[in-house]
């Protein structure tokens, strides 16, 4: 009886994610906090320094984001985000969307869990890195049906990029999730990526998209640890062969770590 109220004690301070690119409108209690570690890996392609052939790589980034719940309903998250250089042995290798750099962000849950017929959340996100100053807003919307939740995030960017370029930039996302117990869930989860640069260009090229990755995930919440992974593929652009550069390849792995404070 004792480990089952710890365990009902934690998951009440903690907010973890059975959907790794789909937020749920959950958020921390006042005074607790939580850290999340991320890692993302998707097959590219690049040229070898040494003979000027395609060669094939693991593409990979991370993040630390730890957040904090402000009041019952108002949570703050701060990110640092790394994406990895190849290394000096691959050229024209491909920038990941995340890139090197600092975010912060506020997410705050409307009402209640329950309260109306759809939970609804906002989130507000600042980016800094090392190629461009970024707006995010996302409207975060959740429905449950006793053990299923069904979640979608519509969701926009723009981005001021240094060079003097400026994009639109829209990654909806949307899943559901199957409760099998409290330390286990298994789920369906989607994203899209589709960039609108300014000025358009003509043609448009890959990198820019649409992109539309589908895949299974898995959350493990044995408490006081979380762990979500999914296996995205990208449903879209079928049949491409990875040119060098590509930053969005045929599949996409996420694995999120949460550990609450």
């Amino acid at each position: 009886m004792s480990a089952l109220l710890t365990f009902v004690a934690w998951t009440a301070l903690a907010n973890p994610r059975s959907l790794p690119f789909t937020y749920p409108t959950d958020s921390l209690p006042a005074g607790a906090a939580e850290v999340e570690l991320y890692g993302d890996w998707t097959p590219a392609a690049a040229l070898s320094s040494s003979t000027g052939q395609p060669v094939l790589f693991g593409a990979t980034q991370f993040q630390v984001e730890v957040e904090y719940g402000l009041t019952d309903r108002l949570e703050l998250g701060l990110y640092l985000t790394v994406a990895p250089s190849a290394g000096e042995e691959f050229a024209s290798t491909p920038v990941m969307p995340d890139g090197n750099g600092l975010k912060q962000r506020l997410r705050y849950r409307l009402a209640d869990p329950g309260d109306w017929p759809v939970d609804v959340a906002l989130y507000a996100e600042l980016v800094e890195n090392q190629r461009e100053i970024e707006l995010e807003a996302k409207v975060l919307l959740q429905r449950r049906f006793g053990s299923i939740a069904v979640r979608l995030n519509l969701w926009g960017e723009r981005e001021f990029y240094f060079s003097g370029q400026r994009d639109w930039v829209l990654n909806p996302t949307a899943g559901v999730s199957w409760e099998i117990r409290p330390s286990i869930h298994l789920s369906l989860d989607s994203w899209m990526r589709v960039e609108f640069p300014e000025p358009a260009p003509d043609p448009r090229p890959f990198a820019v998209g649409p992109h539309v990755y589908v895949g299974p995930a898995l959350m493990l919440n044995p408490g006081p640890i979380w762990w979500s992974i999914a296996a995205y593929v990208r449903v879209t652009s079928l049949g491409r062969a990875l040119q060098p550069g590509d930053a969005f390849g045929d599949m996409w792995i996420r694995s999120i770590v949460g550990i609450s404070l």
